[in-house]
């Protein structure tokens, strides 16, 4: 019996050093799923550089062109309707060549924003997919100008 007992907290005294880095691990897993799962930490941004510490130019002064508010019928029997406004940040030069193309990027919208599924709308993320798609449409609208970025200001589904 009292053998017994000797080889049993020989091996549970061999068992703990294992345990613990195993429960270490599994924390670190959890708190690692959590903090990118909330947005607290993305891997991408550690690969490019987070957006929000990236300098801007010092030469250039940045600007805003505000796009005309787009609202379109979107497809199906639910009837209803989306509510978009939307910002290009762009340099000060370019700001009146983006005034006098402004009709070829709401064009460029409108056709995008007719061909979305109705139903994707109710998907998770999907702003930050029309917002990718938005911004590339820009782009290629305005090859010559530079667009920094597209700021969605509204969206609003009705």
């Amino acid at each position: 019996m009292a053998a017994e007992t000797a080889t049993n907290i020989e091996e549970e005294a061999r068992s703990r050093p294992l345990l613990l880095p195993l429960i270490a691990a599994a924390t670190l897993g959890i708190l690692g799923f959590g903090a990118t799962f909330t947005g607290l930490l993305t891997p991408l941004d550690w690969l490019q550089g987070s957006p929000s510490h990236r300098p801007l130019p010092v030469d250039e002064t940045i600007t805003f062109v505000a796009l005309p508010p787009i609202e379109i019928s979107l497809a199906g029997g639910r009837h209803r309707s989306l509510a978009l406004s939307a910002t290009i940040e762009t340099s000060k030069q370019a700001e009146e060549q983006i005034k006098t193309l402004m009709p070829r990027i709401t064009d460029s919208f409108n056709g995008f924003l007719a061909g979305v599924d109705p139903y994707a709308f109710d998907k998770r993320g999907v702003l930050e997919i029309i917002k990718y798609e938005l911004t590339v449409r820009a782009k290629e609208a305005l090859p010559d100008l530079p667009v920094n970025d597209l700021l969605i200001t509204e969206f609003r589904l009705k």
